[in-house]
């Protein structure tokens, strides 16, 4: 009892540290701030900038609820501690709050300017054909499972599919709370090893795609970036593959390109054209702000962590499947041989790792 006692004094210590850490005062400000926003006339006007005022209202309620939660649920675990024999339900619930904790820790962890924001994710087959598209398409299952637990919202921006199977490429944005902090060092090139699917012999298979993940920014989170509309030529096109008849027979997908840059860069999944524009210039305007980072080396200490372009020189992790499995991050050393478990989007270990909060 006397260790389960400690354990509990010592979460509890933990916890109110993690209040100043996660600057609840200030996030409780914020809200204030956003919800008499949200009740002034002409606030709706702007629809993009109201939503994304609405999701950040929301997100902040619900971090500081988890910690208010966690605070009030161990205040009163400790009571119970010494009028309880120890039992599993009690440990249960000492485990419960230890996970909760841990999440809300990492939190502290993400506080790179822009790591609060919406992710923007690109996926590119590399060489292989065929293999290389399968590949691609087994990736973006991975994080899309790996958003689903989190409760994020995902929404495919552009998709071109493989002429036999998979995915050329696929660029998707993440929409919630720390959805860039949380994704950014998966930018880089992922290796998969298995036998071939696809060939009669079931010859083994090395198969390379590349990760981009970029933060979703407006107008007003990247000053720097400049987008002049003559720089920009705007090319419209009826969108191939899935969608309905609007879709497919309208020309409603988008591909822009940035002059001065020679950025190229395409949305089609939208029924609206108009849609596909706004999405289209956010992924530009992300791709810019990469380009000034580059340039202004300095500034990438803002960021947590390096920003990785995604070439092929720059492989992050191993995944194989043949002829033993396992998964490997080369950067930090994390693995397990629970292969299927991380291609089902428990990346978890992975990112944390990434993060400094794994041994």
């Amino acid at each position: 009892m006397n260790d389960l006692k400690k354990r509990v004094d010592d979460l509890v210590n933990k916890v109110n540290d993690l209040g100043d850490a996660l600057c609840l005062g200030e996030k409780r400000k914020r809200v204030d701030t956003l919800q008499f926003e949200s009740g002034m006339t002409g606030f709706w006007d702007d629809q993009r900038s109201a939503q994304t005022k609405m999701m950040e209202l929301g997100e902040l309620r619900r971090g500081i609820e988890d910690y208010e939660k966690l605070s009030s649920e161990l205040t009163a675990l400790s009571e119970l501690i010494g009028e309880n024999e120890v039992s599993d339900d009690l440990l249960k619930d000492i485990k419960k709050l230890e996970v909760l904790y841990g999440r809300l820790r990492l939190e502290t962890y993400l506080s790179g300017k822009y790591d609060g924001k919406n992710a923007i994710v690109t996926i590119h087959a590399g060489q292989g054909g065929t293999e290389a598209m399968d590949w691609t398409q087994m990736l973006f299952r991975m994080y899309v499972r790996y958003c689903e637990g989190r409760e994020w919202k995902t929404e495919v921006l552009d998709e071109t599919v493989g002429e036999e199977a998979g995915i050329k490429s696929v660029s998707f944005k993440v929409a919630g709370r720390n959805a860039f902090g949380y994704l950014k060092n998966e930018s880089g090139t992922h290796r998969l090893v298995r036998q071939s699917p696809f060939n009669a012999d079931n010859l083994r298979q090395t198969s390379f795609a590349a990760v981009e993940v970029l933060p979703e920014l407006l107008e007003a989170d990247a000053p720097d970036v400049e987008i002049k509309d003559e720089d920009l030529d705007w090319q419209f096109y009826r969108a191939g593959g899935k969608g309905g008849q609007n879709v497919n027979k309208v020309s409603t997908a988008v591909r822009l390109i940035h002059r001065p840059s020679g950025i190229v860069v395409t949305a089609q999944t939208e029924r609206h054209q108009e849609q596909n524009r706004e999405n289209a210039l956010s992924l530009l305007r992300a791709k810019l702000w990469v380009r000034e980072l580059e340039r202004r080396h300095q500034e990438k200490q803002d960021i947590k962590g390096d920003y990785v372009p995604p070439s092929w020189g720059t492989q992050i992790r191993s995944y194989v499947l043949h002829p033993y499995k396992m998964v490997k991050d080369v950067r930090t050393g994390v693995e397990t041989g629970n292969a299927e478990a991380v291609l089902d989007g428990r990346l978890d270990e992975f990112i944390e790792g990434e993060l400094g909060l794994t041994s």
